[in-house]
C-alpha cells in the first residue's frame, strides 16, 4: 500500500501553481479501460466548461494506492475525487453490499435501471454520512470467470480453484459456497499473481479481462455473468461545498455526461473484447439456462444471509425494484 507521505508528495508535485481550482481524481484501472476513458471525458468537459478555472488531474492505475486508501484520501482531503467499485463503500456502510450480490439481476439493463432509479439515488445519498458526495454509477459490467485449471460449467468444476476476488465479504462467501478457494487481493496484483501461479483464476468484466491482458495468463473463460459491478465516483463533500454553485453544477453535469459516454463505450465494445480474448487462444464456454441456474441457486442462499447485514429495508427495496424493472 502506498505510504501517506508518498501520496502527498505525488499530489503536491502534480499541482501547478497557477491553477485556480485543482481536482485530483484517482482510480485503479489502466488508461485503455472504458471507465478511464470516460474520466478523461469528464476532465475535458469540466476544464472546457469552467474556461480553465478548474484543472482536473487524473491518476490512473492505482498510482495513489488501492481503492480503500483513495477513498480515505478523499475523506481526509488529500484527494478531491476517487472512482472506485461500489462494493468498497461497504467498509463504511454495509448497505452498499446490495449492489453486487450474485445473480440478482436478470441482465445489465435491469441493473442499470435500478441504479439510476430512486433506490440507487437513496444509496448514493447515504455517502454524505461519511463526508462524500456520490456522483452516479459508472458501468463496469457483468463479471465472468477465467482460470487455468479446467473449463467451468458446473459449481463442482470450481472445487479447489484458487480464485482472486475483490475484498468483498459477500463475494468471498459466494465463491466459498460454490466450492472455490476465494483469495481477495488488490486489483493491481492480479496479473503477476496469475503469471506466477499464486492464483489459478480471477473474475471480472470482459473489458477488464481484455484491457488488463489477463488472456495472456489464462486458458479458460466461462461467461457466468454472476455479478454486475459499477464504479461510484465520489467527491469530497467539504471540497464540493466550497465551490461556487456554478462549478458544482458543472461537475455534476459533466459526470452525468461522462457516465453516458462510458455506457456507450461498453455497448459498442463488449463483443470486440470477447472476440479478442477468444482469438488469443482462450477457450470460451457459455452456460445453458440450467447450468446458470445451478450457480444462481447456491448464490441465493448466500444472499439471504446478507439481508440483515445490508439492512432489511434496503435489501427488500432493492429486490422489489429489480422485480419491477425486469417486468417492464
Amino acid at each position: 500500500m502506498i505510504k501517506k507521505w508518498m501520496l502527498i508528495s505525488l499530489l503536491v508535485a502534480a499541482t501547478p501553481a497557477q491553477a485556480t481550482t485543482i481536482i485530483k481524481l484517482g482510480h485503479g484501472t489502466n488508461e485503455n479501460f472504458h471507465m478511464a476513458r470516460a474520466m478523461v471525458e469528464f476532465e475535458r468537459l469540466v476544464e472546457e466548461g469552467s474556461h480553465g478555472e478548474i484543472d482536473v488531474q487524473i491518476f490512473p492505475s492505482s498510482q495513489l494506492g488501492g481503492d480503500r486508501s483513495m477513498i480515505e484520501g478523499v475523506q481526509t482531503g488529500i484527494l478531491e475525487m476517487a472512482v472506485s467499485p461500489s462494493s468498497f463503500f461497504t467498509n463504511w456502510d454495509p448497505a452498499f453490499g446490495v449492489v453486487e450480490l450474485a445473480y440478482i439481476y436478470p441482465d445489465k439493463d435491469t441493473a442499470l435501471e435500478v441504479l439510476d432509479g430512486p433506490e440507487g439515488d437513496a444509496l448514493l445519498g447515504r455517502l454524505d454520512r461519511i463526508g462524500l458526495k456520490g456522483l452516479g454509477w459508472v458501468e463496469s459490467g457483468m463479471r465472468h470467470l477465467t482460470n487455468n485449471v479446467r473449463p467451468i460449467k458446473t459449481p463442482q468444476d470450481l472445487e479447489g480453484i484458487k480464485l482472486r476476488t475483490m475484498k468483498v465479504p459477500a463475494h468471498v462467501d459466494t465463491f466459498k459456497a460454490l466450492g472455490a478457494n476465494p483469495t481477495p487481493m488488490n486489483f493491481g496484483e492480479v496479473y503477476s499473481a496469475l503469471q506466477q501461479g499464486v492464483i489459478d483464476g480471477q473474475e471480472n468484466p470482459l473489458s477488464l479481462i481484455d484491457t488488463q491482458r489477463f488472456y495472456e495468463v489464462q486458458k479458460y473463460l466461462t461467461l457466468t455473468g454472476h455479478i454486475f459491478t459499477a464504479y461510484t465516483p465520489v467527491i469530497s463533500q467539504t471540497f464540493f461545498d466550497s465551490l461556487p454553485e456554478g462549478q458544482q453544477h458543472l461537475i455534476e453535469q459533466s459526470m452525468d455526461q461522462a457516465i453516458a459516454y462510458d455506457r456507450e463505450l461498453v455497448a459498442e465494445e463488449d463483443a470486440d473484447h470477447l472476440a479478442h480474448i477468444q482469438s488469443s487462444g482462450v477457450e470460451v464456454n457459455n452456460l445453458s439456462d440450467e447450468q446458470h441456474q445451478a450457480f444462481a441457486d447456491i448464490a441465493a442462499s448466500v444472499n439471504a444471509q446478507y439481508r440483515e447485514r445490508i439492512g432489511v429495508d434496503v435489501f427488500d427495496g432493492w429486490m422489489a425494484a429489480i422485480h419491477r424493472a425486469s417486468e417492464q
